[in-house]
């Protein structure tokens, strides 16, 4: 009787143990995927930016945004709405230097990047631009 109650103990232990191996793994997942992710949508945005700049164009740079949700839509499935693809360029256009976004990745989360976005505070605004 006492070596079950024992085995029940280290049993317990045991799960104890592997529960958090597995919640740690996902956290560390999580914050590898949403790093990854940001560095994605500054590429994005940059190169939506260039592409843009060539034309000098506003309303070219409009069209061009609703045909790329249009396509990436279609390819991808939801999340490349417009008002995505505008929160790229402008984290491309706010965060110009891609060693700040490296060294920002890992520590921000793009839903933060987004709620600064939408900031309308110049003493924010110029506090977050580099």
């Amino acid at each position: 009787m006492v070596a079950e109650k024992h085995l029940v103990i280290t049993e317990q232990q045991l799960v104890s143990e592997i529960s958090q191996l597995i919640q740690s793994s996902k956290q560390r997942v999580a914050v590898a995927v949403n790093a990854e992710l940001t560095l994605l949508y500054w590429h994005i945005g940059q190169r939506i930016n260039q592409h843009i700049l060539q034309n000098e164009r506003a309303e070219y740079g409009k069209q061009v945004i609703k045909n790329l949700s249009k396509s990436l839509t279609e390819q991808f499935g939801k999340g490349w709405g417009r008002s995505h693809l505008n929160y790229c360029v402008k984290f491309a256009d706010t965060f110009g230097d891609l060693e700040i976004v490296h060294a920002l990745r890992g520590k921000l989360s793009w839903t933060y990047f987004t709620k600064l976005f939408v900031i309308d505070d110049p003493k924010v605004n110029g506090y977050v631009s580099f």
